[in-house]
C-alpha cells in the first residue's frame, strides 16, 4: 500500500490539477468521471487524469488518502476539491472557476 500512497502523493503534489478517475480523460469509464472531465475540458484547464482501474491499490488508496469514499476525486494545487457532485455544483455556481483563478490556473468562465 505504501507504493500506492507514494504514487498518489507524487501525482497530487506534481500536477496543478489532477483527477483520479475511472478510465482516462479520452475514454471515461463511468458517468461521474465523464462529467468531471467535461467540466475541466470546458474550462480549458490542463489536468492529469489517473485511471484508478489500472491499479486496485491506487483505487483503494485514494479513498484513504482523501478520506472520501467515492471516485472521481479532483485535486487542485495539492488540495482535495471533491467528487463529481461537489465539482459540478462548484462549477455551476462559478466557484470552481474562482478556485482555479485563486490558485493561478487559467480557466474560462462559464457562459
Amino acid at each position: 500500500m505504501t507504493d500506492a500512497n507514494t504514487l498518489i502523493e507524487t501525482e497530487v503534489k506534481s500536477n496543478d490539477v489532477v483527477l483520479f478517475m475511472k478510465g482516462t480523460p479520452q475514454f471515461p469509464q463511468c458517468g461521474f468521471s465523464g462529467q468531471v472531465v467535461q467540466i475541466l475540458n470546458y474550462l480549458g484547464v490542463p489536468y492529469k487524469g489517473v485511471n484508478v482501474l489500472e491499479d486496485p491499490a491506487v483505487r483503494d488508496g485514494i479513498k484513504s488518502y482523501s478520506n472520501w469514499p467515492t471516485i472521481p476525486q479532483l485535486y487542485v494545487k495539492g488540495e482535495f476539491v471533491g467528487g463529481c457532485d461537489i465539482t459540478r455544483e462548484m462549477f455551476q455556481a462559478g466557484e470552481l472557476q474562482e478556485l482555479m483563478s485563486e490558485k493561478g490556473i487559467a480557466a474560462k468562465s462559464a457562459a
